[in-house]
């Protein structure tokens, strides 16, 4: 938008994602792009209360800052980390005659409440959806992540003309397939000669791990239990890979100690330079999302997983929104959580048929040339914006 000459600004914090001292200039261009980083207190994601007044505090920077840069006519579009970020929008682009166009990521409350996060049900949870509700309402559009949630924001109301669905993306030139003997990063690691089962990103409280875990005793084990004879794996034990971090990472990484697992390993977040290298690093990845939170969340580690040309294995709702993508397009496996049997079985027929892991990896980067590449999701929102007949966007991003 920028380079065609639009004045675009983005409101953010201060704060890296993964450390809150981190200390940014307030004010900064970067391609012709001004970036506002506005004051907040610095708990950290760390604990929810901390995050808590560390929301609040950044909702009443953004509203200030917003008031000041807002000229009629501009279009707003807000995120929703942090969430009901819409609510402080709504009210700025109301008092100053802007559009708004509601980017969202998830859904909140639904999603705590899905998570049981103490405090967030009953009365509360009703007064913060309503709130919610009502900004969206008011919105000019609400661009959804997936038909899922689409469907879900119907539901409370919202109206078909108000929903827009444009689904994340991946850099299809930054995040090709390469070749297992060509990235550097597999040698570094010493997984030149192991079949890696890897887990990429966030593992946060909407990840299911349990089942995982289940089958990586069976499989990684010191003593594991006997397998049943039609699955019992004829070759070495498939290496297990995380990298990236989150609320369960910690306790992921001591529970595998805890359960004497061998073949584990853990890597920190790797540089996005890096990323190609990372994302190719394993053979085939997982992907889990909690049932309950179709629709409220999803989870766009596909994207890049597709990218690389890897197979996924998905835990979680067999008609959620991965999982009909990976159905459709045969680019991996999908496993209801609870089915450890079925993930062993998956995860040793990948292991013993590079045939089907080339074939999966495939059609993952066919089906992601075809609607997921950051090209074509840019058009959609340009056009989408280019609708507003505006030449000012004022972006509201954390």
């Amino acid at each position: 938008m920028a380079d065609q000459g639009l004045d675009v600004h983005v409101i953010t914090s201060r704060q890296c994602y993964d450390d809150p001292n981190a200390r940014l200039d307030s004010i900064e261009t970067i391609n012709r792009v001004r970036i506002h980083r506005v004051w907040t207190s610095r708990f950290g994601r760390s604990r929810l209360a901390g995050r808590a007044l560390d929301y609040l505090s950044f909702y009443l920077s953004t509203g200030w800052c917003l008031l000041r840069l807002l000229r009629r006519g501009d279009v707003i579009v807000a995120k929703t980390d942090p969430p009901l970020l819409s609510v402080v929008a709504s009210w700025a682009a109301r008092l100053r005659g802007a559009q708004l166009l509601n980017w969202l990521q998830d859904l909140f409350p639904e999603v705590a409440t899905g998570l049981k996060v103490r405090g967030m049900t009953g009365t509360l949870s009703r007064l913060l959806c309503a709130l919610r509700n009502a900004s969206l309402q008011r919105a000019t559009k609400n661009v959804v992540i997936g038909e899922r949630m689409a469907q879900r924001l119907k539901a409370e109301g919202i109206p078909d003309d108000k929903i827009s669905v444009i689904q994340n993306w991946a850099d299809g030139t930054a995040i090709r397939p390469i070749e297992v003997s060509d990235n550097a990063l597999r040698r570094e690691w010493g997984l030149e000669d192991q079949f890696v089962i890897g887990y990429s990103g966030n593992m946060g409280r909407a990840h299911e791990f349990e089942t995982l875990l289940n089958a990586m005793e069976q499989l990684c084990g010191s003593h594991p239990s006997p397998l049943p004879s039609h699955i019992s794996p004829p070759l070495p034990s498939p290496t297990f890979l995380f990298i990236g971090g989150g609320h369960h990472r910690q306790a992921l990484q001591t529970e595998t100690q805890h359960r004497h697992l061998n073949n584990i390993q853990f890597q920190p977040y790797q540089p996005r330079e890096r990323l190609q290298e990372s994302l190719g690093v394993a053979d085939v990845h997982l992907i889990s999302l909690r049932p309950e939170l179709e629709g409220l969340i999803v989870p766009s580690k596909f994207y890049g997983i597709a990218a690389a040309g890897r197979p996924a294995i998905y835990i979680g709702d067999p008609d959620g929104e991965i999982a009909r993508i990976i159905k459709q397009a045969d680019c991996g496996v999908v496993i209801e959580p609870g089915d450890d049997a079925g993930l062993i079985q998956t995860i040793l027929r990948y292991r013993d048929d590079p045939a089907l892991v080339m074939q999966h990896g495939a059609n993952a980067r066919t089906v992601f040339d075809q609607n997921f590449d950051k090209s074509i999701a840019l058009h959609a929102w340009y056009e989408l914006l280019k609708r507003g007949q505006t030449k000012n966007y004022k972006g509201v991003l954390t």
